[in-house]
């Protein structure tokens, strides 16, 4: 099946050299091109997309912004976002993955690392990078105004099998990763956390991660 993608940034030259990467692909194809936030909300909704490339800073509308209008389109529920970013702006890539984003890619990375990243999100999973987001989240939430305020009624609807998941799943740690140090079945963890999921009403694993720090269930420097 042809992965169906968005291109959303500003620049057309960064677009131009999106489009012949994407396009080289025999499984992916770009279905549309957006200047603007605001196209890119438009071009999601009439393109159909399977994953949204999305830059932060844009004009009239921004990928914040965006990402959140497009996550909260129930018309859009199977719309994976990937923000693309230069890894630079803290605050942004935790708002992006607030925002609904399914993770992140610096811009700097390799072709064939972005053309993962477009498989990785378009199955539904997460693309975290464990020590990228133990690090950008954790310094964003040292901010004196940022610290996780304990919600536990937000995590009552776990079981404890599955809190001590999703803080795993925080650190970025991958399901076979997960079934090692608990001594279970992958399968077994995919089990936990797609229930997980569920209870708390998240899209995916990034939403987890979120949940994690913001609840206190993982705070920044613990493992």
């Amino acid at each position: 099946m042809t992965i169906k993608v968005l291109l959303a940034d500003d620049q057309i030259l960064v677009r131009a050299g999106l489009k012949v990467l994407v396009d080289s692909a025999p499984d992916l194809t770009v279905v549309g091109e957006a200047a603007t936030g605001r196209e890119a909300v438009k071009l999601a909704r009439t393109a159909r997309a399977d994953v949204v490339l999305m830059d932060i800073r844009m004009p009239e509308m921004d990928g914040l912004a965006a990402t959140r209008e497009i996550m909260a389109d129930e018309d859009l529920a199977g719309v994976r976002v990937l923000v693309l970013t230069t890894f630079e702006i803290d605050e942004y890539v935790f708002q992006a993955l607030r925002a609904g984003a399914s993770g992140f890619l610096g811009k700097g990375a390799e072709p064939g690392d972005l053309l993962d990243a477009i498989r990785v999100v378009a199955r539904g999973e997460s693309l975290l990078s464990p020590l990228a987001t133990q690090s950008l989240i954790a310094r964003f939430l040292e901010q004196p105004d940022r610290r996780p305020t304990p919600a536990p009624e937000r995590l009552a609807v776990l079981t404890e099998r599955e809190r001590e998941i999703v803080a795993m799943v925080a650190t970025g740690a991958s399901n076979d990763d997960i079934a090692e140090e608990l001594a279970v079945s992958p399968l077994t963890v995919k089990t936990h956390v797609s229930r997980a999921l569920l209870k708390v009403g998240a899209r995916d694993r990034a939403q987890l991660v979120v949940l994690a720090y913001e609840t206190g269930l993982v705070r920044p420097g613990e493992r």
